[in-house]
């Protein structure tokens, strides 16, 4: 069975078909660039948060919103999730290898922002 040349995981250059809609990076990207994927993994930079203090870290997220946007970054393996057997259950969220390296460009982007904004705000 001959597969369409977008349909191909990995190219001659190793690089997925990011613009072909079956493409397993597609989702990835899609969850990484979210409304809220950019918030949590910009939040998660710094330090390690609970679930609740992640909520708390990103105003105007829902916890319906926080729980699918944390289900589908630990899915692609750039957050993972920690499960403390208390009552209640303590879950804490960190940024894995892969989500950091993700992540800091992220926020680098953000903080060019700020600091442009900053400047036209004085100005």
């Amino acid at each position: 069975m001959e597969v369409g040349k977008q349909f191909t995981l990995a190219g001659p250059t190793g690089r997925y078909e990011v613009f072909h809609t079956t493409c397993p990076a597609r989702e990835m990207v899609d969850h990484v660039t979210s409304r809220w994927g950019i918030w949590v993994l910009i939040s998660l930079q710094t330090n390690d948060l609970r679930f609740f203090e992640l909520r708390e870290s990103i105003v105007g997220i829902s916890e319906k919103m926080l729980s699918q946007t944390l289900r589908g970054l630990v899915a692609d393996g750039l957050v993972w999730r920690r499960v403390e057997p208390t009552t209640p259950p303590q879950v804490t969220y960190g940024l894995t290898e892969f989500g950091r390296d993700v992540g800091e460009p992220l926020a680098d982007l953000f903080g060019r922002i700020t600091a442009r904004l900053s400047a036209q705000l004085e100005a």
